[in-house]
């Protein structure tokens, strides 16, 4: 089931989030989250008019999805840029194809134009997922984040809604 994220899901949120953060290069951010960092998330994602999702399975948060503004400023009001992840072992059961298609009708609906996805260079899996979805690569930034002591690059994907 996908639904909007709760207040109570904060600590499940922050655990999934972690395993990511603390364990790959998919995200470049190398600092932990925790359940106060994932409620001021919520609290921001809806005073902004924009989504934060999770998907739960049998009383069990096994993803999240977000958006929000690529860039600062009224210029780039249409264009948001999104998160999305799962708990290991969950892929290839179609919970981040609902949890993405979720937050883009969200996003059309509120008046977005086009979805950003930010991928690392070393996570060929969410390139491919995004591909599946329409994303198509615009850009890629070299080095442009570091972790584990090395620098590692930025793909940026882009849909219009």
């Amino acid at each position: 089931m996908i639904r909007p994220a709760r207040a109570a899901d904060a600590p499940a949120l922050a655990a999934l989030l972690n395993h990511w953060i603390l364990n790959t290069a998919v995200t470049f951010n190398p600092v932990p989250r925790t359940s106060a960092d994932i409620l001021d998330m919520i609290a921001s994602k809806a005073t902004a008019g924009h989504a934060f999702l999770v998907a739960e399975d049998a009383g069990r948060i096994v993803g999240q999805a977000s958006y929000g503004q690529f860039r600062g400023g009224q210029g780039y009001r249409t264009c948001m840029e999104h998160s999305i992840s799962l708990l290991p072992g969950t892929a290839r059961r179609g919970l981040g194809r609902m949890l993405l298609t979720a937050i883009e009708d969200h996003a059309r609906a509120a008046g977005a134009h086009q979805m950003i996805a930010g991928v690392s260079g070393e996570n060929p899996d969410g390139r491919a997922f995004h591909e599946r979805l329409g994303y198509h690569h615009i850009a890629t930034i070299p080095e442009a984040g570091f972790k584990f002591g090395r620098y590692i690059d930025l793909v940026l994907m882009q849909k219009i809604l």
